[in-house]
């Protein structure tokens, strides 16, 4: 061999080698990023879409939010969270939904909403043993006998339009969507299970808005709404 092909031959492997190692960083890489996208969709947050305007004007049709997967768990419910839970007792109509194969990829990774799952997205109005009733004299809904104004509530909308005395039975949740004349919630399912959600069913806590990039933000619990509600009587 001459020393020409040699080297052309020298040059060739070091490309070779060169190229190689920037191929395995890459694929050292994503392998890490799918890693923490599993384990972050696991364990920490998984992603939704909003597909409906129950939730106005907290959470608006199409945004894509983030639930903190820790909630509940770790970290406690509380009134007034926004919730994310499955639709086990079928509020919703069954759909047939296709995706192709980039999408179910990233459904998988938590990069994108799980299309193929039902769930439903309300706030947290009674916990288990309070009563909440709708509406007082002065229009307003109680929780436990005390009467609470509703910030989030759909401009120009009543806390209801639907008279209900309810007492959260244990390990269940009584939820509202945002937009009260636009949300079929609790009060609509009363003859499924009572309209209560069991806090088993519960996903997490929707955190963030992540999508469109002109809504981002955290989600307002208005946990201080609750404040002065009382303990339920049983406690």
């Amino acid at each position: 061999m001459s020393t020409e092909s040699g080297e052309t031959y020298g040059q060739q492997r070091h490309l070779l080698s060169k190229m190689w190692r920037v191929l395995r960083e890459i694929l050292i890489v994503l392998i890490i990023a799918v890693g923490l996208s599993l384990l972050i969709k696991t364990f920490f947050f998984r992603a939704y879409y909003i597909p409906s305007g129950s939730m106005e004007q907290t959470l608006q049709i199409d945004d894509r939010i983030f639930a903190n997967l820790m909630v509940p768990g770790p970290f406690d419910l509380q009134r007034g969270d926004v919730v994310v839970f499955r639709d086990d007792d079928a509020w919703l109509p069954p759909i047939a939904v296709e995706q192709n194969g980039v999408q179910k990829a990233l459904s998988f990774i938590g990069l994108l909403p799980e299309q193929d799952e039902q769930y439903l997205v309300k706030r947290i109005i009674g916990m288990p043993g309070d009563v909440v009733e709708c509406c007082g004299s002065d229009g307003k809904l109680t929780v436990n006998g005390t009467a609470i104004d509703e910030p989030y509530v759909f401009p120009g909308d009543a806390p209801s339009d639907i008279a209900f005395s309810v007492t959260v039975p244990e390990d269940h949740l009584w939820v509202l969507g945002d937009h009260r004349a636009a949300s079929a919630d609790s009060r609509y399912h009363m003859d499924r299970n009572g309209g209560f959600v069991n806090i088993a069913t519960v996903q997490g806590k929707a955190q963030v808005i992540s999508w469109p990039m002109n809504r981002w933000g955290v989600v307002d619990a208005h946990n201080e709404v609750f404040d002065a509600v009382p303990s339920p009587a049983s406690n």
